[in-house]
C-alpha cells in the first residue's frame, strides 16, 4: 500500500570530506518539487550539486544536476520506490571536499543519505477516497446522516432544496458496500448523482 510521510526528515552524511545534506519531505507536484530545489540554491550558494528524486501526483523524476549520470537522482529514486512512498521529494545538497568518490561512492552516499533520512520518518498510508453525492427525501436525512458518521465519511456539503442533497467521502475500499446499505435502509428512495453529472 502507497504511503506517504508525515513532515520534512533530515539526515547529513560526511564521506571523505564531502558533506551530504539530505532532506525527503511530502510533496505535492513537480512545479512544487522544482520551487524547492530553487530555494536549497539560495540557501546553499557554495555547494557543488542539489540533487533529487520526486514521487508525486502520477509524476517522477530523478536529477543527477551534474553528478555522472545515473549515480546520484536515480538511486534517490530507487530509495523512494523501494519503500513503496508516493508524494514525497528527496534532495541532497552536496558540498565537495576535494576527494572523487567515483561511481559506486556516489551512488553508495546517495542511496544512504535519502535511506538514513527516512528511518526518522513517520509514515501514512495513502488511503483513496472516493466522493459521492445522493439525494433523499426530508424524512430521511437523519438516517442518512447517521450512516456516514458510522462510516466515519467525511461529509463536504448538504443542500436542502425540493431534496436533501448529501455530498461526502470515504475509502474506496467500503464505498460499494456503504452505498448497497444505504440503498437498503432508504427502500429504493435514495438517488445517486455521479459527481460529473453535478
Amino acid at each position: 500500500m502507497p504511503q506517504t510521510i508525515y513532515t520534512a526528515v533530515h539526515h547529513e552524511l560526511l564521506i571523505k570530506k564531502s558533506r551530504f545534506i539530505a532532506c525527503v519531505q511530502p510533496m505535492a507536484d513537480r512545479a512544487s518539487a522544482q520551487k524547492i530545489v530553487a530555494e536549497l540554491w539560495q540557501q546553499h550558494p557554495g555547494a557543488a550539486h542539489v540533487c533529487w528524486a520526486l514521487l508525486a501526483g502520477g509524476q517522477s523524476a530523478a536529477v543527477d544536476d551534474g553528478e555522472p549520470s545515473g549515480t546520484a537522482g536515480r538511486p534517490m529514486l530507487d530509495v523512494l520506490r523501494h519503500q513503496d512512498l508516493e508524494g514525497v521529494l528527496a534532495t541532497v545538497v552536496r558540498y565537495f571536499g576535494g576527494v572523487k568518490l567515483g561511481a559506486g561512492g556516489l551512488v553508495r552516499a546517495y542511496t544512504d543519505s535519502v535511506a538514513q533520512a527516512l528511518l526518522q520518518a513517520e509514515k501514512i498510508a495513502i488511503i483513496k477516497q472516493r466522493c459521492l453525492i445522493c439525494t433523499v427525501p426530508y424524512a430521511m436525512e437523519g438516517l442518512v446522516r447517521r450512516e456516514i458518521e458510522i462510516a466515519d465519511a467525511v461529509l463536504i456539503n448538504v443542500q436542502h432544496a425540493s431534496d436533501v442533497q448529501f455530498e461526502f467521502s470515504l475509502p474506496d475500499t467500503i464505498a460499494d458496500a456503504f452505498i448497497i446499505r444505504l440503498n437498503e435502509a432508504g427502500h429504493g428512495r435514495i438517488s445517486w448523482i455521479t459527481p460529473e453529472d453535478e
